[in-house]
């Protein structure tokens, strides 16, 4: 050693391997701030021609602005729509089958178990942004050719061998590929999110449905039977008039047909009944024969007291799921293009790997043995055949497809809004026509049940008065179903019923 020289201390292998990643670090962030460009592709942004951007759309509706002028106003009003808007009907046993259909739904369970699986894949796709280590090992026993250690004409001895390594690699984002996939998937998580809020809206609208028919079923089984009876009693005195001499055969049978067909008309109704108990259990996740038992016996279906809150086409485009999966859908292939886009530009990996081996144990850890490389990885398909092309004529295809659905899902809503709210108000026009033709014909029957007891009129007048009623409390009663399942249909329209409290 020269003596004007000072002593330099020789580096270790571990020590140059930390100064050689301090150099990797910073070249990174080097090239990263000196190359990194925006990511490829267009920036979402919903489109402005889209339906949803129309002033329209957000305006409010059309049949509440008809129903106002109508001379007894409008069954709606322009209040925000509950979260819950099943509790309208203060039915706590309506309350509890939807809360429990709320948390035992198996379709719910498989919207939820998806969602899990996107935010899954989400991760995974995020994965990409941080860096990736390797480690790898091989103890094994044997020996090496005589050849590879440039020595010939030797076999080395047989002994335990190893090799090990670790590797650390980033991928550089430089053309956003990676921000573009991240973005497409976080887009598709929230799209998952509102298809799992979707499937909420539709179990809580099915349960009141299913609910409301069972009962609504019981009432009508109610005045069936009440007009079954009345029609026997007709028959029996017809018989009894026959027997008599004072009515012929004619009669009689005319009166036994008519009591008939008034007792065909139980098994459909028993039917409907039973069908809507099977469906609120399974609904609820039971087996179908674990209906709650006190329902088969409810003959009142719920009933919704006021007006109903319907808030403005605003409110529905930001409620509906289905608007919202997809919008998000629609974000989702935006961001695609991107990724397409950034497939013709070269991916550049910095990549550090150390390694020890392949040796015997005894050489482990000295320097000799050790080795370690670092440096970029360029990889780049040219895009000489057209495939990167294709892909993003594929993607501009698929994003175009999802902004005409997306224009589509908009005008269903509107669509399915405006025509509930019509049959809605109709059959409140109808209801009301039909109880005054009920009351009218509860009028003629209690005149004539006086007048039959004064002796004025004969029994069968009086009891053609009360078939007559019977028949307008029938009507009335499947009125009353239809009301009541219009109702749902409209909340179901609006869209409510997934928020939180």
């Amino acid at each position: 050693m020269s003596a004007d020289r000072p002593f330099q201390a020789r580096r270790s292998p571990v020590q140059r391997l930390g100064r050689a990643t301090s150099i990797v670090a910073f070249a990174a962030a080097t090239l990263l701030a000196a190359c990194s460009t925006a990511p490829k592709g267009p920036d979402y942004h919903v489109p402005t021609d889209a339906v949803v951007q129309r002033p329209q759309a957000s305006a409010p509706f059309l049949e509440q602005q008809r129903a106002a002028s109508e001379p007894n106003g409008a069954p709606y009003v322009a209040e925000p729509l509950p979260a819950h808007w099943w509790r309208l009907f203060h039915d706590d046993q309506l309350d509890a089958l939807v809360q429990k259909a709320l948390s035992h739904n198996t379709d719910l369970r498989q919207a939820a178990a998806h969602l899990e699986q996107v935010q899954a894949l989400e991760a995974e796709v995020s994965g990409a942004e941080k860096p990736s280590v390797s480690v790898n090992a091989a103890p094994y026993f044997g020996h090496p050719s005589g050849t590879s250690m440039i020595k010939k004409d030797y076999v080395p001895p047989d002994t335990f061998r190893y090799s090990a390594s670790v590797g650390v690699s980033y991928q550089l984002d430089l053309f956003g590929q990676i921000r573009r996939a991240v973005e497409s998937s976080q887009a598709s998580t929230e799209a998952a999110a509102a298809a799992l809020d979707l499937v909420k809206v539709n179990v809580a609208a099915s349960t009141a449905r299913a609910y409301a028919d069972a009962c609504a079923s019981g009432q009508r089984l109610e005045t069936a039977r009440h007009s079954v009876e009345l029609q026997r009693q007709a028959l029996d005195m017809t018989e009894r008039l026959q027997q008599a001499g004072r009515v012929g055969e004619m009669d009689a049978a005319r009166a036994r047909s008519q009591l008939e067909q008034l007792q065909a008309a139980l098994p459909p109704l028993l039917a409907q009944r039973q069908s809507a108990l099977y469906r609120l259990a399974t609904l609820t996740g039971d087996l179908p024969e674990q209906f709650p038992a006190a329902l088969a016996e409810c003959h009142e279906p719920p009933k919704l007291t006021g007006t109903i809150p319907v808030g403005d086409g605003a409110a529905l485009l930001r409620r509906r799921p289905d608007i919202r999966q997809a919008e998000r859908e629609l974000h989702a292939a935006t961001a695609r293009i991107g990724v397409a886009i950034a497939d013709r530009y070269p991916k550049i990996s910095l990549g550090l790997s150390a390694g020890s081996g392949p040796n015997t144990f005894s050489r482990f850890g000295r320097s000799d043995s050790l080795s370690f490389s670092l440096g970029p990885l360029i990889s780049w398909t040219l895009p000489n055949n057209g495939v990167a092309n294709a892909r993003i004529a594929q993607a501009e295809a698929s994003t175009r497809q999802s902004a005409a659905r997306f224009d589509g899902v908009v005008l269903n809503a509107l669509r399915e809004t405006e025509t509930a709210l019509n049959q809605y108000a109709r059959e409140l026009d109808r209801r009301a026509a039909l109880q005054r033709s009920r009351d009218a014909a509860a009028v003629v029957a209690d005149q004539a049940r006086r007048l039959y007891r004064a002796g004025k009129v004969g029994y069968l007048d009086a009891l053609d008065a009360e078939r007559a009623l019977a028949a307008s409390d029938a009507t009335l009663a499947a009125s009353e179903a239809t009301l009541v399942d219009e109702q749902v249909q409209l909340f179901l329209a609006l869209g409510g019923g997934w928020e939180q409290d």
